[in-house]
C-alpha cells in the first residue's frame, strides 16, 4: 500500500504564533501604562514604573515585560497625545533652569542628560547635569561660597562591563526645580556613561547646545545634539 503524501506545511508571511501574539499585546499595554504612569504620577524610574504597570494590566509573566526602550517609546507617544502646549512650556522651564544652573557651574563643564534633554520630562522630572572633577569638595565649597544650599547623595550605575558604579551626587533646588549633579572624573567627560535606556553612550548636552536646544523648542531652528 503506498503511503499517503505529506502536504509541506505553509508558512504564512507575517503569521505570528496565538502566544507571541500574546506576550505582544501586552507589552504594548504594559508599555503604555508604564508611560502614563511615569508622565502622571511623578515616577522616575522606569523598572519601577514596568512592575507597577504590570500588576495593574495584570501580568506577572517575564516575557511580556516591555524594554526600557519601548516605555520611553510609548511615553513620546503619550506626551504627544495629552501633553500639549503644557508639554512644551515645561520643557522651556526645566531647559531654561538647566542653563543657568551649567553657568553657575560652568568651570565644572556641565552637560545636560536625561529626560530634559530628550524631551520626555514632566513637571515632576528633575534636570540631571553631569558635572567633572577629581574632588568632590571643590564643588562643595563652591556652593559654600555662594551660600546655597544642597544636599549629598548617591547612585548606583552600570558600566559597559555590567560592574556597577557608585556616582556621589550633589542635589540642589533652583526656581522649584531640583537639579541633581552627577559627579564624575574629570577624564569621563569624553567618555558618557551607558544610557539606563539602551545600553548605548548617554547622550549629553553642552551649555551650547541646551541654548540651541531652548531655541529648538519654540521652533526656529534645529540643533544637531551628540552623544557628549
Amino acid at each position: 500500500m503506498s503511503r499517503a503524501k505529506k502536504t509541506p506545511t505553509k508558512v504564512i508571511e507575517g503569521y505570528l504564533p496565538r502566544h507571541t501574539r500574546r506576550y505582544q499585546q501586552i507589552r504594548l499595554e504594559v508599555a503604555a501604562e508604564a508611560a502614563r504612569i511615569i508622565a502622571t504620577e511623578g515616577q522616575h524610574n522606569y523598572h519601577a514604573a514596568k512592575r507597577k504597570a504590570a500588576d495593574r494590566v495584570g501580568t506577572s509573566e517575564r516575557l511580556a515585560l516591555p524594554s526600557n526602550a519601548e516605555i520611553e517609546d510609548a511615553l513620546r507617544c503619550y506626551q504627544g497625545l495629552y501633553g500639549g502646549a503644557a508639554h512644551i512650556e515645561n520643557l522651556e522651564r526645566l531647559r531654561g533652569v538647566a542653563i543657568e544652573a551649567m553657568y553657575f557651574l560652568e568651570k565644572f563643564n556641565p552637560r545636560l542628560v536625561g529626560s530634559v534633554l530628550d524631551g520626555t520630562a514632566n513637571e515632576h522630572s528633575r534636570v540631571t547635569l553631569h558635572v567633572f572633577s577629581d574632588s568632590t569638595e571643590s564643588l562643595i565649597l563652591q556652593f559654600l561660597e555662594s551660600g546655597t544650599p544642597f544636599r549629598q547623595e548617591q547612585r548606583q550605575i552600570r558600566w559597559y562591563n555590567s560592574a556597577h558604579r557608585t556616582v556621589p551626587m550633589i542635589v540642589f533646588d533652583q526656581r522649584d526645580v531640583a537639579i541633581e549633579l552627577m559627579i564624575f572624573e574629570e577624564v569621563l567627560l569624553r567618555q558618557s556613561p551607558p544610557s539606563p535606556i539602551n545600553g548605548k553612550p548617554q547622550r549629553r548636552a553642552n551649555l551650547a547646545d541646551v541654548e540651541c536646544l531652548l531655541t529648538e523648542t519654540v521652533g526656529t531652528v534645529h540643533c544637531g545634539v551628540g552623544p557628549l
